[in-house]
């Protein structure tokens, strides 16, 4: 797969069939809008395309709202799944108000034909772009016929399904639904990230862990609980369990996120870290001591692994 992030790196494309969106979580949803723009590009002997954006447009159109924003997927992820879903080609386009400025007109003319010239544009019925929001599915139907690209729809109740699965996979993830936001996303949930020096108790009560750091601060973390994990280490793959929590048990009071790798010692330190989530064990919560936490984490390791 190829990705751009400079128009004048594009080479010529043959019959560009593109899309348009932010595609967080590439979740079963948008796997359908992919699946038609590859479809498509068989049909016409075309070139699939995504065109997607970084930041996450809200971070830039809401930023003087108070509420957080927390994504699915970093750009590194969410190319990886479009490489996964067919996709040759994606332009990552840099959000920010100049982009957003722009008129609906010079948004078609500038942006869309003037650097992708494409055959085929498939979008939402519900599609807005440009100044204020101003162009939709409509305008680009008759820019088409002066430009001479074609516009398809996609139908409704796939955009609809993809709204509901954004928000049902946030708030499962939210709650510790492991099992429901993997069914929506089609994949199980996952994350990256270094492995930091921690306060090494785990090792002295058999169970020692690797502290990970996630560099992407907008990178949603799931509820606080113990959690029946794999990973991946370089083209490693290891079962694990991890907890998300405070470790109330040596009056911890910092949020951490702790991986256990099961039948592992080395020394990774520094190392990058790949953590898929399976299923969630429990909630954490406060024991009298590390003896009845070594208990409890004996007991956690069988129920992360039973089928």
């Amino acid at each position: 797969m190829h990705v751009y992030r400079q128009f004048n790196h594009l080479p010529p494309l043959q019959n560009p069939v593109l899309t348009i969106g932010v595609f967080d979580g590439v979740h079963l949803g948008h796997v359908q809008i992919l699946r038609q723009v590859c479809l498509e590009s068989e049909k016409v002997h075309g070139t699939p395309v995504v065109i997607t954006f970084d930041p996450h447009p809200r971070k830039v159109l809401e930023h003087n709202k108070k509420n957080s924003l927390f994504i699915l997927t970093t750009l590194e992820e969410k190319l990886s799944l479009f490489e996964k879903n067919g996709i040759e080609h994606v332009m990552v386009v840099h959000f920010d108000e100049a982009f957003a400025h722009q008129t609906a007109e010079a948004y078609i003319a500038d942006f869309l034909v003037n650097n992708f010239h494409p055959h085929t544009i498939i979008l939402g019925y519900d599609h807005r772009f440009g100044k204020d929001r101003k162009g939709d599915y409509h305008l680009l139907e008759l820019a088409g016929e002066k430009y001479h690209f074609l516009v398809k729809e996609i139908p409704e109740q796939v955009i609809n399904h993809i709204a509901i699965s954004s928000t049902r996979i946030r708030e499962a993830l939210q709650g510790g639904d492991i099992l429901s936001a993997n069914e929506l996303l089609g994949y199980p949930y996952h994350f990256s990230g270094e492995v930091i020096h921690g306060n090494k108790r785990g090792r002295t009560i058999g169970f020692p862990t690797a502290n990970i750091l996630i560099k992407e601060n907008e990178k949603l973390i799931p509820a606080v609980g113990v959690y029946g994990v794999r990973v991946q280490l370089d083209d490693d793959e290891f079962k694990g369990m991890m907890n998300i929590g405070y470790r109330p048990t040596v009056d911890g009071t910092s949020l951490t996120i702790e991986v256990h790798i099961l039948d592992f010692d080395r020394d990774i330190y520094h190392s990058t870290l790949h953590i898929s989530l399976l299923k969630r064990i429990r909630d954490e919560k406060k024991f009298s001591g590390l003896e009845e936490l070594k208990k409890q984490l004996e007991k956690d390791r069988e129920e992360a692994y039973l089928d």
